[in-house]
């Protein structure tokens, strides 16, 4: 939780960007016991967009052996969405600490759902 805290920390600064390339602002990656991998990518975006009003590009993905489980994501021409399964539904983009928290939380339901 402290890396994550460092992430929000760093998007405190938006406006502050002095070249015109993503930077990568939070990345974390583990794999789990059962060889789940759990990887997160947040990058600080050189302008806001209406696609990306928030001004972040981010990646979390939950999988095993290459697979998808659970997955957020905005990439360019879909917005902010998630990906469960083979299922994708759009979500809105509230905070950082909302998407990973979100994150997280479907990650932990999608492991109970795998061990029952």
């Amino acid at each position: 939780m402290a890396a994550i805290q460092g992430a929000i920390d760093t998007l405190e600064n938006y406006g502050q960007i002095d070249h015109m390339k993503a930077k990568r602002v939070f990345y974390d990656k583990a794999v789990l016991p059962a060889g789940e991998v759990v990887e997160m990518v947040i990058r600080q975006l050189p302008e806001l967009s209406p696609e990306r009003p928030h001004g972040l590009k981010y990646s979390l993905f939950y999988g095993l052996d290459g697979e998808r489980i659970v997955g957020y994501d905005n990439e360019r021409g879909k917005g902010d969405h998630k990906h469960s399964g083979s299922n994708e539904t759009l979500c809105r983009f509230v905070s950082v600490e909302k998407l990973v928290a979100d994150f997280l939380a479907d990650v932990e339901r999608a492991k109970n759902d795998r061990n029952s």
